[in-house]
């Protein structure tokens, strides 16, 4: 693209001051996902302006029992680029929430696998505490098992607050097993039995990267359910969440202003207008927010030390935002 030509789109733009506008005319418009104003076509780049918080997520370390191809976050037994947070870290940010006009009405906790934290049951005890409804994505696995005394203790005391998201790939082993690594499947079911028997709030996560379609999964899922007598309805979104595949590899479309009338949603659609994580990097001495729970590396879409500190506008410049949450319509936190 010439200087005229990045100069009249620039324009065509309407960018907000003049010093923007001669910053794009001093260099031709960069790669996919390169500028966070404007997209690879000239167009201006998608935001979602912030309109309160309605979750508020932990990532407890990106430590996991298993390496899952495809893993989003790389979790593994050996990636420890996201510290373990500690439970005064989590208090401080809960003491904050609280105080907040706009009060999460959820606390969610994610990885890696939050279970393998040693004092994630006392973040989940401090967020019951503070009278949040919690939701914990796991994979139900051993690390979860080991702390089956302090969950049941939990539901006691707060019932009907704590709900558990459990990673099940597919409805069948072979396929769960493809990209959990083998002998995970029993493990996983025997979890997810101890939970339904012991009157958690529970939901399953899967994936569609089998070429199947939606109700194709939904159907072999409700097979699944029934069989290990849970009481899942495989149609309800928010019992039975199947997620998009957001492979590195894959071409994405970049997400202009226009595209939130041509694809019928709006910025209020995405996840990161309503929700915000907390981590701490390993090497940091302290915790902060950033943007995503699907992002956490990615140092643009870190924020603040502070939730409130954390309530300017997303750009969505990443293959995530458009792959996962506007043409998924996809949010961690599932249908509300």
């Amino acid at each position: 693209m010439s200087i005229e030509e990045a100069r009249s789109t620039a324009h065509r733009a309407e960018v907000e001051s003049n010093s923007d506008i001669e910053e794009i005319c001093e260099r031709t418009l960069p790669a996919k996902f390169g500028n966070q104003h404007f997209t690879v076509c000239g167009e201006r780049r998608a935001h979602a302006p912030f309109r309160g918080y309605a979750t508020l997520w932990f990532n407890t370390g990106t430590l996991c029992n298993l390496a899952c191809h495809n893993c989003y976050i790389e979790s593994s037994p050996r990636n420890d680029r996201l510290s373990y947070l500690t439970c005064g870290e989590v208090r401080r940010f809960l003491d904050e929430a609280a105080s907040l006009p706009d009060r999460p009405a959820e606390i969610g906790f994610t990885g890696g696998e939050p279970f393998m934290n040693p004092e994630f049951p006392a973040m989940l005890e401090d967020s019951l505490a503070h009278g949040f409804t919690v939701l914990v994505l796991t994979n139900a696995m051993r690390p979860m098992q080991r702390r089956k005394d302090q969950l049941l203790e939990l539901v006691r005391r707060f019932p009907d607050r704590l709900a558990i998201r459990v990673s099940l790939d597919h409805f069948e082993q072979c396929g769960h097993e493809e990209l959990r690594g083998p002998r995970s499947w029993q493990p996983t079911i025997d979890g997810l039995r101890w939970l339904s028997k012991n009157g958690f709030t529970l939901s399953v996560a899967g994936r569609t990267v089998w070429g199947m379609t939606e109700s194709e999964m939904r159907r072999g899922y409700a097979a699944l359910f029934a069989a290990l007598g849970l009481s899942l309805d495989a149609d309800d979104p928010a019992q039975l969440v199947l997620f998009p595949e957001m492979n590195e590899d894959c071409d994405v479309p970049e997400i202009s202003e226009g595209c939130w009338e041509k694809l019928g949603k709006s910025p209020s659609d995405v996840m990161c207008s309503n929700s915000r994580m907390v981590v701490r990097r390993k090497g940091s001495d302290r915790a902060s927010v950033v943007a995503c729970t699907l992002l956490p590396y990615a140092e643009a879409f870190e924020m603040a030390s502070t939730l409130d500190g954390a309530r300017s506008s997303v750009s969505l410049n990443h293959r995530h935002c458009a792959r996962f949450c506007v043409l998924g319509g996809a949010s961690c936190a599932g249908p509300r």
